[in-house]
């Protein structure tokens, strides 16, 4: 059986997966990060999963400081977790993580993550891009959003939409 607990981090770890497949439906905004990324000394493919995780663990923080159940994520406004973003240390970020996670993928992420965070110099500078880049995507989904206080819900509708998330 599964956990509200890992429920909860599967709701977080999903809407990481999400963000930057929505933010590229302008294909410029795929060249610029890519660019970033370059310039930063950052593979795109390890920054891009980077950023993934780094909504999920903002997002989670957010819940944990908050007490949000996996069936109030939806709900969860969706600059709270840009906030988290920027606002919280990387350690605090990576504090209350499930044990095990049910995906190896995010259980490698975290460990990158956390490792990065630990090691500093040139890496903590990447974490430092990282969630601005992460910060700025969520800002510029808000803006697209007819509402006016985007939620998590909000951005998993439109990746529905979209055709961006498994039935």
């Amino acid at each position: 059986m599964t956990s509200d607990h890992d429920m909860l981090w599967r709701r977080c770890a999903d809407l990481g997966c999400v963000l930057l497949p929505l933010m590229d439906q302008e294909p410029w905004r795929r060249t610029r990060r890519r660019e970033n990324l370059r310039t930063w000394g950052i593979d795109t493919v390890e920054g891009e999963r980077l950023i993934e995780v780094f909504a999920a663990l903002a997002a989670h923080a957010v819940v944990a400081e908050a007490a949000v159940s996996a069936a109030e994520f939806d709900a969860l406004p969706l600059s709270a977790v840009a906030e988290a973003a920027t606002g919280k240390r990387d350690i605090e970020l990576l504090a209350g993580l499930p044990g095990t996670f049910a995906d190896g993928r995010d259980g490698q992420a975290v460990d990158l993550f956390r490792l990065y965070a630990y090691q500093g110099g040139q890496t903590s500078r990447w974490l430092f891009h990282l969630s601005r880049e992460l910060r700025h995507t969520l800002l510029v989904l808000a803006e697209r959003s007819p509402m006016s206080s985007p939620t998590c819900g909000d951005v998993f509708r439109r990746a529905a939409e979209a055709g961006l998330l498994q039935p």
